[in-house]
């Protein structure tokens, strides 16, 4: 993988202060010039690599925007609203957030020669109608982030196919790891975690038999740089995931044990609209990009749950 690194000298990360894209930056500087573009209203200034240069702006205002795709030989476009509660809540300012600067990248990145690498989300799937999920599910987003995913998703395919911009996007499943917050259910792992060093009960909403695919941040990463180095990513979209799934009460018992809490499990009322199966089908992104992920849920877990006890 650094082979292929040695072809980027200035990468971008937007939301670079943030879960996923601080975990970027802090592999990326090993190799290259990074710079993190964040508002710091999620991220956090510490979790950006010392030697990442950071750009503290607002992905609406344009003109830093633009410069800073333009400087870049990849763009790792992670800044996003990412509720999707608040999504719902406030359809008009997650769109704001989550689209237009998405084609102002785009847009740039036309002009550049930058490849982009999307952070898409398998919200794009909605409720789905088999698993596991490959590319060609039918996609029915049921919240406005899912559809805003959704719609940068297919602008990536077609400013490759018009404009012949280098641009990706990965479909990531339940993602989790270090830095990451609370909230919907790729942060219902933290959520545990918390409820069980402190003691309180366990919380699962409805009966525990939903199943998810969580995939360890790492393992994110390590999909990043293979896009962002592979001729075959490019016009293309990748489900990211560990092709595996565990049920909800599975993972709560999982973390129950692993902290060796006294807290109990508890089922509380059900979420509304709650998908019921998710499990990724990774073929497409292991066959075209040579990706393989290397957390096993159990494996990751404890990976996690370790390096957040440090």
């Amino acid at each position: 993988m650094s082979d292929g690194l040695q072809s980027i000298d200035n990468a971008l990360v937007t939301g670079g202060a943030g879960f996923i894209g601080s975990n970027l930056a802090e592999y990326l500087v090993n190799f290259c010039t990074v710079t993190v573009y964040d508002n710091l209203s999620s991220g956090t200034r510490d979790h950006v690599p010392d030697e990442a240069k950071i750009v503290e702006a607002d992905l609406n205002q344009t003109d830093q925007l633009t410069t800073a795709v333009k400087n870049a030989d990849v763009v790792f476009h992670h800044a996003a609203q990412v509720s999707v509660a608040q999504s719902v809540e406030a359809p008009t300012s997650s769109h704001s957030v989550n689209l237009d600067p998405s084609l102002e990248i785009l847009e740039a990145a036309r002009s550049s020669g930058t490849r982009v690498v999307f952070a898409s989300s398998a919200a794009i799937y909605g409720h789905p109608e088999y698993t596991p999920i490959d590319e060609t599910h039918p996609k029915q987003p049921s919240s406005p982030y899912g559809l805003e995913k959704l719609t940068v998703d297919h602008y990536c395919k077609l400013y490759h196919d018009l404009y012949d911009v280098e641009a990706v996007a990965l479909r990531y499943f339940n993602v989790y790891g270090p830095r990451q917050q609370g909230g919907d259910y790729s942060g219902v792992i933290s959520i545990f975690r918390d409820q069980a060093r402190t003691g309180d009960d366990i919380t699962i909403e409805g009966d525990g038999e939903q199943t998810r695919d969580f995939i360890h941040v790492d393992d994110i990463v390590q999909a990043n740089l293979l896009a962002a180095t592979s001729d075959a990513a490019v016009g293309e979209s990748f489900n990211i995931g560990t092709g595996d799934s565990i049920t909800i009460r599975e993972l709560a018992e999982t973390i129950q044990a692993a902290t060796e809490t006294d807290s109990n499990i508890v089922h509380v009322d059900p979420r509304e609209g709650d998908i019921e199966e998710s499990r990724a089908d990774i073929t497409k992104a292991r066959e075209d990009l040579g990706f393989e992920p290397e957390h096993a849920i159990q494996d990751g877990l404890d990976r996690y749950l370790s390096q957040e006890s440090n």
